[in-house]
């Protein structure tokens, strides 16, 4: 059985998209990628993402550089085990009738921070996704 993650933002241009890399990159390393499968998007997409973002996935070993934001689709969040949000509310996000879980993770947003707050961002960004592999692999 899949397991569907939808890392979700408003634009997709920063929180979003540093839980996406951060989950990809966990997902290889646990030999889960027939297991996860991820989504991510944002309500209302930016054109693309944050500089201050790419530097700091850069840092880390990880390029986002050629990344765009996407509009994620309604569809993709119903069929989606859990939706998790990044300090944005997931009333625009979650249709009526979905069944998966919601979790938003209240994270400040990394857009035209110093490189110091965006990488604390990522770091806390990091903790979670490791954290919440954690608890998928668990039942398994």
């Amino acid at each position: 059985m899949t397991t569907t993650l939808a890392l979700v933002c408003v634009q997709n241009a920063g929180r979003s998209q540093i839980a996406y890399a951060f989950a990809e990159r966990e997902r290889a390393a646990r030999g889960l990628a027939d297991e996860i499968e991820l989504v991510t998007g944002g309500t209302d997409p930016a054109d693309h993402v944050h500089e201050e973002v790419v530097a700091a996935m850069r840092e880390v070993g990880i390029d986002i550089a050629d990344r765009t934001p996407r509009e994620v689709t309604f569809a993709e969040i119903r069929s989606a085990d859990y939706v998790i949000t990044m300090g944005c509310s997931a009333e625009d996000v979650c249709p009526a009738g979905w069944a998966g879980e919601n979790r938003d993770w209240d994270l400040e947003d990394p857009d035209g921070q110093t490189p110091e707050a965006v990488a604390r961002i990522r770091d806390e960004i990091e903790a979670r996704v490791a954290d919440l592999f954690d608890e998928l692999e668990a039942p398994r």
